[in-house]
């Protein structure tokens, strides 16, 4: 078999449980470094422990990953509408006055240290509404170039994220040392805090597949991944932070509600109390 970059693939050492893209390939030592497909997962593995994934199988977990998708962005949808009616009542004072309002949702920056995934989630971004800039940044160039972006664009929410993973064979899961990029995302977290240290002037999600959920937070993230060290999947960041993005900023963001909508819930993702976002202005003159 040979293989080429971009290439799907699964691993038969794992009973071939998630479908990878090749990255990297060394000849030389017959290994490919794999980035997963729909998981923030990144790995390695010997060739001739891989399988090409089939058209057949690779329609099929495109069907299933589209399911996933609409079921969680109906979810969101739904709570939209829940929200937006709450909002409607309170500007126009129970419905009793005829005034047009107009809302300003929470401004996303959005670093991803994988460009296939920032694209997906730039278009589901555009499909909520959420107003976002995103950008490309490998995660151990991220501690450098992220706190300038940051200063430069002063967005509301700033979302790190793309590849990590927790190796078992490197020591106990309380080891920075085990993760591949956990302490890349930590490291942005600290500086980009220095500027702005309250968790309510700017939030910050950061993490991916079995990152260091505990140390994420307590260098300054409002949500991380992965409190079980689970995969998580590439778009819950966009959910989560699309949820904070359109909560008012009167309300608390209802840890439960923001969670459990995401396609990896609690096990894969966490958080602290935080402050919602959007603002609702009148009166709007359409131009």
């Amino acid at each position: 078999m040979r293989l080429s970059i971009g290439d799907l693939v699964a691993r038969k050492s794992h009973d071939c449980d998630v479908i990878f893209r090749v990255v990297k390939l060394d000849e030389a030592k017959q290994i490919a470094e794999l980035a997963g497909e729909d998981l923030r997962l990144y790995a390695d593995a010997p060739l001739d422990d891989l399988v090409m994934v089939s058209p057949e199988q690779r329609e099929e977990n495109e069907k299933r990953q589209r399911d996933l998708e609409a079921r969680s962005t109906q979810l969101f949808r739904q709570d939209y509408q829940l929200l937006k009616a709450k909002r409607e009542y309170t500007a126009t004072n129970g419905y009793r006055a005829q005034l047009s309002y107009f809302e300003m949702p929470g401004r996303v920056l959005h670093i991803d240290g994988d460009p296939h995934y920032l694209k997906k989630c730039l278009r589901l971004y555009e499909k909520l509404d959420v107003p976002v800039l995103g950008k490309y940044v490998r995660e151990e160039e991220m501690p450098a170039v992220v706190p300038e972006l940051v200063k430069h664009i002063r967005p509301d929410i700033l979302v790190l994220t793309g590849h990590d993973a927790y190796m078992k064979s490197k020591g106990p899961e309380n080891d920075l040392k085990a993760y591949r990029h956990s302490g890349h995302f930590i490291r942005t977290v600290k500086e980009v805090r220095h500027s702005w240290p309250h968790l309510d002037q700017l939030v910050i999600f950061a993490g991916a597949c079995q990152s260091h959920f505990e140390l994420l937070i307590r260098a300054g993230a409002n949500f991380a991944s992965s409190p079980t060290r689970i995969n998580i999947h590439a778009l819950d960041p966009v959910y989560l932070v699309s949820k904070i993005s359109f909560t008012p900023f009167t309300e608390h963001v209802n840890l439960w509600d923001v969670l459990h909508n995401t396609l990896s819930g609690t096990e894969g993702l966490g958080g602290v109390e935080t402050r919602g976002i959007l603002r609702t202005g009148m009166p709007y003159h359409p131009q």
